[in-house]
């Protein structure tokens, strides 16, 4: 059975891999699966790229097809959709059109339960079998029975006005900088600063459907490095397309990522007897840099693979309140239950403003590692993981760097490819030891 959905929902090229008639399906699975034994009402948002308005469309005939109501935050960050999900008791289930940090003609559907998580596996697993004609057919509603579409632009001011209560301090005085990535932040970031009191300075909110991410955002931070330093800006703040990643900047226009992120409210927690088990949950591409400041602050730590997905997961099951990734995707189980880039920078604030200390300062603590990644597109990703050659070169990388450094090798959950990263104090070092495992791959033939 071909397998549309990964770990951050359906996402592929729109018009390709990811086609308005997918999500017509989508539409129809979801009004028919939680309309059952009642009249089914789904919740939309959407980014700002060109082909989010076709999807959202399509989503919309299936969804009125199978007799839901479909209620349209448009143009909304994914948090803001997990947010109005969970707080609505009327709503069943919620849908984000975005494909994150992705170029502009990539799209993807994510999928939201009623409690504002990620979807079921066993509801991903039958979405996947409808699309793949292992169902049958799903009835049509007809008559009075068909749904239909409304504008429930509330529920996004809604989210914007709960993201404005959990602030604890003005932000008065603050000169704060915000680079939305042409993307689902582009208004809502500032309305929230502004309201808080803060001097904002905004880059990069001007849509047009095919400028998002584009040179800008978290993943792009060059160019808000810049203009904290030019401003002489307090603070940045960087988000992706859908808004649920935070990256920050310090008014030295120094890299704040998401690693730094969980130190600082991690050790801000603790310092206030409120980090529930003393634990932070990180994914396995966290920084050993992380490792060693936690260590030196008290605070312990669990590893999970990557994907806040399961950062989630591991929190809930275990009652942990702080987890997030590298990359600023970064939940607060207190306040959310996914990443939110404004609830992050906010979050920050708090801690800066409480503290009355720098950015910088805060941030210090924590020795980032120098780490090299290399993407390798491969054959077969299992195959290669699982050679004997290959392993027996990772295991060399490990015995070199003993407790001074680390080697990953994980697959990709989306493309044919192998990550193969090494962390260590000495640059050079890091180059070294992936090219040593890269060389045994090439060597094997496993390298396309």
């Amino acid at each position: 059975m071909k397998r549309y959905f990964g770990t951050d929902g359906f996402r592929g090229e729109a018009n390709v891999t990811l086609t308005g008639e997918h999500a017509y399906k989508i539409g129809r699975f979801l009004g028919w699966y939680y309309g059952r034994d009642h009249k089914c009402r789904a919740v939309i948002g959407k980014d700002t790229r060109r082909s989010s308005y076709m999807l959202e469309a399509s989503l919309m005939a299936g969804l009125n097809a199978s007799g839901a109501e479909a209620y349209l935050l448009h143009v909304t960050t994914t948090p803001s959709v997990s947010y109005v999900v969970r707080t609505e008791e009327e709503l069943d289930c919620g849908i984000m059109i975005s494909a994150s940090h992705n170029p502009y003609y990539d799209n993807g559907i994510k999928v939201i339960n009623g409690k504002g998580e990620k979807m079921e596996q066993e509801v991903i697993d039958q979405i996947e079998a409808y699309l793949n004609g292992r169902m049958g057919e799903i009835p049509l509603a007809t008559r009075e029975k068909i749904g239909r579409s409304v504008d429930y632009a509330a529920g996004r001011n809604r989210y914007i006005g709960y993201l404005i209560s959990l602030a604890i301090r003005s932000y008065k005085n603050v000169k704060v900088g915000l680079d939305c990535a042409n993307g689902s932040a582009w208004m809502i970031a500032k309305n929230v600063f502004d309201a808080l009191g803060a001097e904002t300075f905004v880059i990069n909110n001007a849509p047009n459907g095919v400028n998002i991410n584009e040179n800008c955002g978290s993943t792009h931070i060059e160019a808000l490095r810049q203009f904290v330093k030019e401003k002489g800006l307090d603070i940045g703040f960087a988000y992706d397309g859908d808004a649920d990643r935070c990256i920050a900047v310090d008014e030295k226009g120094n890299v704040v990522d998401g690693d730094r992120i969980l130190y600082i409210y991690g050790k801000y927690l603790k310092e206030r007897g409120k980090l529930l088990n003393n634990t932070v949950v990180t994914t396995v591409m966290s920084n050993l840099g992380l490792y060693k400041a936690f260590e030196q602050a008290g605070i312990s730590y669990v590893q999970t693979a990557v994907g806040d997905k399961y950062v989630y997961e591991n929190m809930q099951a275990n009652g942990h309140r702080l987890g997030g990734e590298q990359s600023g995707h970064i939940i607060f189980s207190k306040y959310a239950t996914t990443g939110d880039g404004i609830l992050t920078s906010i979050k920050l604030m708090e801690v800066m403003l409480e503290r009355k200390t720098s950015l910088s300062k805060l941030a210090e603590p924590v020795s980032i590692y120098p780490q090299v990644l290399e993407n390798v597109r491969v054959s077969d990703k299992q195959t290669a993981m699982e050679d004997e050659d290959v392993c027996s070169a990772v295991q060399e990388v490990e015995n070199r760097l003993g407790e001074d450094g680390r080697i990953l090798v994980r697959p990709s959950g989306t493309e044919p490819l192998l990550r193969v990263m090494v962390e260590a104090k000495d640059p050079d070092v890091c180059k070294n030891c992936v090219q040593q495992v890269v060389s045994v791959l090439e060597a094997k033939g496993y390298r396309q």
